[in-house]
């Protein structure tokens, strides 16, 4: 599987290339809007913008599924991208 990154966010002000597989994910009609997302354990909460809710749940379904490769990719995005939120939600 190519790593090419085919898909890409401006997100505060910041560019963020959405890597396979997530670039095939369904941001929804506004992928910039925030929405609040709880961790499922602590019930922690913190914003996340759409897209990045799509790549969570995918992480979440990766880790159901026990695809490794994809969960990891996904986490790896989340240290880079967004380590606040992966620190409420993921870690």
């Amino acid at each position: 599987m190519s790593d090419v990154m085919l898909r890409v966010m401006s997100y505060n002000g910041k560019i963020i290339k959405i890597p396979k597989p997530f670039d095939e994910c369904d941001f929804g009609k506004n992928p910039l809007e925030e929405i609040e997302i709880s961790n499922r354990f602590s019930g922690e909460k913190t914003l996340l913008p759409n897209f990045a809710v799509a790549i969570y749940d995918t992480i979440i379904g990766s880790e159901q599924f026990q695809d490794d490769e994809t969960m990891r990719k996904g986490l790896d995005f989340f240290i880079k991208n967004f380590p606040k939120q992966y620190m409420v939600l993921l870690d």
